[in-house]
């Protein structure tokens, strides 16, 4: 049965209509993947020297094992953005003579077989290897603990599932999940409550018995029946097609109208965000993103300050500039050639994006305050950022909006999803993202730090003093290319 399913799958993904576009993607990721894997190969075997010559009076292994917590905290992370789960078209094969455990342990066996899992495998297992050579460890000792780290690996990619599977539909439940982390960091870093020690004493004592692992793979194995569980009691024909039915929310967004002209698309923008997963869900990513700022300004010492807290600055402040702005004005595909239709000047209707856009910058730079307790260099690297959002990203991406023709599905989830990139996407990063720590660089180095700073808050300031002429010319640009997205947003995938 496992065989015909896989034949089933090979014979969807070959004989779909986009079958060009979805192998174009897959020979892509693919080598993304294989350049991931060489890294986590070189990872694995060049740890153990690295560790030995960090920590050169301690063993590399035992000192690893005081980070793996911490290295699976970032691996379920990585997961939970990254990782897509396994997909399999089932109302066919529901009224078909084929028991649904069968096809419900295809799904979990097939996430199995994914990229993510056989990174682990790259790392944990060269690693292993390295501290058998390089170290006194019996071969036993090792293979039990190289066991039991890919059977924590294997244990994330079904709690993983059964994160999606919970948090998916409604983001906001999976807020006291991210408090709860943040407080056992924070416990972690206060050294109050030290998980990560205490996980790295059971490492070390599962060196001493390796048949602990058999802990790990109870705690896979339980994973798996849960989520399976949860998985047999949604598998119902007619539970997927029953209608969905929630309880109307009514939002009118009243203090939108003190806005003037532009009241009416600044509601319609509101209520799109409030009413849809994918807009919703960049909303909340761009809040939890005012946190970044911790990997980088943690440290006061201004002569540690060098590209990357610009870059935090940028993206804090303009995390939702950018993820929201790259895809102006394909959020409102579904309905654009009806405004476009009606007897709406241009320039009201971006104008309406610009004030939503350069909102949120002033709410994220707000939210960024709490940063004064490293210091007023670091607010100040913040509020030079948030005005260069401002006067500069702001338009440049309304500007490369005029390009974007792709329709977006609102309803669909942000993770993994590549539904309205295209080339327009991937050009406006380097810009965004990338130009202004170039800037600051630059005048860093030849005079000094708060020149640099000034520099990216002078280019701001001078795009405010601009914002009518430059607002002007990008509504001559949508006005050329109008037709072309009109057409652009009636296709759809087959």
């Amino acid at each position: 049965m496992i065989g015909k399913l896989l034949s089933l799958e090979w014979k969807s993904f070959t004989r779909s209509a986009s079958f060009g576009k979805s192998l174009g993607v897959k020979i892509l990721l693919g080598f993304l993947g294989l350049y991931f894997a060489v890294i986590f190969l070189g990872f694995g075997v060049g740890l153990h020297p690295f560790l030995k010559e960090m920590y050169p009076d301690e063993v590399p292994l035992l000192k690893f094992n005081e980070f793996v917590l911490a290295w699976l905290g970032f691996e379920l992370i990585f997961r939970f953005f990254l990782q897509s789960l396994p997909v399999l078209k089932i109302k066919p094969l529901l009224v078909q003579d084929i028991r649904k455990k069968k096809l419900v342990d295809f799904v979990l066996y097939k996430s199995l077989f994914s990229f993510y899992n056989l990174f682990p495998i790259l790392f944990y297992v060269p690693f292993a290897i390295m501290n058998g050579i390089k170290s006194d460890y019996s071969t036993i000792s090792l293979l039990g603990w190289c066991a039991a780290m890919l059977f924590f690996s294997f244990s994330l990619n079904f709690l993983n599932f059964l994160i999606k599977k919970k948090f998916a539909e409604n983001i906001k439940s999976f807020l006291p999940f991210i408090f709860l982390i943040l407080v056992l960091a924070g416990l972690e870093y206060f050294d109050i409550i030290s998980l990560s020690k205490q996980f790295g004493v059971f490492l070390n004592f599962l060196l001493q018995m390796p048949y602990l692992a058999v802990l790990p793979l109870l705690i896979c194995i339980g994973l798996f029946m849960v989520v399976r569980h949860i998985l047999l009691d949604k598998f119902y024909l007619d539970s997927g097609l029953k209608a969905k039915q929630q309880v109307a929310k009514s939002q009118d967004f009243e203090w939108t109208k003190r806005f003037g002209d532009i009241a009416p698309f600044l509601q319609l923008d509101m209520k799109m965000i409030w009413r849809n997963k994918r807009p919703k869900t960049t909303v909340f990513l761009s809040f939890i993103f005012v946190l970044y700022g911790l990997l980088f300004f943690s440290d006061t010492g201004l002569d540690g300050l060098k590209i990357m807290p610009i870059f935090a600055g940028v993206f804090m402040t303009g995390m939702f500039v950018t993820n929201f702005g790259q895809f102006i004005p394909s959020w409102d595909s579904s309905y654009y050639q009806m405004i476009m239709s009606q007897n709406i000047p241009m320039r009201k209707y971006l104008e309406s994006k610009a004030v939503l856009l350069s909102f949120s910058i002033i709410i994220l730079t707000i939210l960024c305050t709490p940063y004064l307790y490293f210091g007023w260099n670091v607010m100040l690297i913040i509020v030079m950022c948030a005005l260069y959002n401002l006067g500069v990203n702001v338009p440049f991406l309304l500007f490369m909006g005029s390009l974007n023709k792709k329709r977006i599905d609102l309803e669909k989830s942000p993770m993994m999803n590549y539904q309205g990139m295209g080339a327009a996407q991937w050009i406006m990063a380097i810009p965004v993202l990338i130009v202004p720590p170039g800037i600051f660089s630059l005048f860093y180095n030849l005079f000094s730090f708060n020149i640099g700073l000034l520099a990216l808050g002078v280019l701001g300031v001078i795009g405010l003093l601009l914002r009518n002429y430059l607002m002007d010319k990008i509504t001559l640009q949508y006005k050329k290319k109008k037709y072309i997205m009109i057409h652009g947003f009636k296709q759809t995938d087959a």
